[in-house]
């Protein structure tokens, strides 16, 4: 039986670079130009095919989630919204620990509630079988993110969380796509010094076994966080919609 492509969108955690704007409402709820942030993400999925999505959110803004985007009937056909609460912020790969019955046997794809692409990612998501798969970004600043070196195949051979000495400038973005034995896996994790679950742990288990590929984005990536990138993410779609 082929397994079907379930979506989580992380969209937890306080916010807190981008107060007092988070003071009264969920970063992920901000607006991106004509549309509120955790649309971007939503869009991805469903255009990939991707008709389960659970949604991880903060206890604080949880019915302001709900009253937007409800059961997810509105957005089509056959889609459904779950949701779930994160307590306190444990690293990206507790998504998957929260989310094990919402995934049960099928593959699961995460997109981070914050993080925007120009690229569409919807064919590299639904033409995913098994193992796990990375988006990796050319940045002038790789060293802020976790980082990939490849060899003269692209195949991954390192994968290095904010490295202190430059080895590459491919940084991985905020969108994984992996099958359902990401569950044990981000369950065996160890938390890292700042007692969280690190995402770049669950990459090199994949690649620990031979089965993590990669696929790179050409057009602008922005991780929303700051004020600076919600600016530039702002105006970057304000220029496309009205070219």
């Amino acid at each position: 039986m082929d397994k079907k492509m379930k979506g989580i969108i992380l969209a937890g955690g306080k916010g807190t670079r981008l107060s007092p704007l988070t003071k009264v409402t969920s970063k992920q709820l901000l607006p991106v130009y004509d549309k509120p942030m955790i649309f971007y993400p939503l869009e991805t999925m469903l255009r990939a095919g991707i008709k389960d999505v659970l949604i991880i959110i903060a206890p604080d803004n949880a019915g302001q989630f709900l009253h937007l985007l409800g059961s997810g009937r509105e957005f089509g056909e056959g889609i459904k919204f779950s949701y779930e609460i994160q307590e306190h912020p444990g690293g990206l790969p507790e998504a998957f620990i929260i989310g094990a019955n919402f995934i049960g046997d099928d593959n699961v794809t995460l997109i981070l509630g914050d993080n925007i692409f120009a690229d569409d990612l919807a064919k590299d998501i639904a033409s995913f079988e098994s193992g796990g798969r990375i988006f990796c970004k050319k940045v002038p600043d790789p060293e802020r993110s976790g980082v990939a070196v490849f060899d003269a195949d692209n195949k991954v051979t390192q994968i290095v969380e904010k490295p202190k000495e430059w080895i590459s400038d491919y940084a991985i973005v905020g969108a994984y796509v992996y099958d359902n034995r990401v569950i044990e896996i981000a369950r065996g994790l160890q938390p890292s010094a700042r007692n969280e679950l690190e995402i770049v742990d669950l990459h090199k288990a994949y690649l620990a076994k031979g089965e993590l590929d990669v696929r790179f984005l050409e057009g602008e990536w922005f991780d929303a966080g700051t004020f600076n990138s919600l600016l530039e993410v702002n105006n970057f779609m304000a220029a496309r919609v009205k070219k």
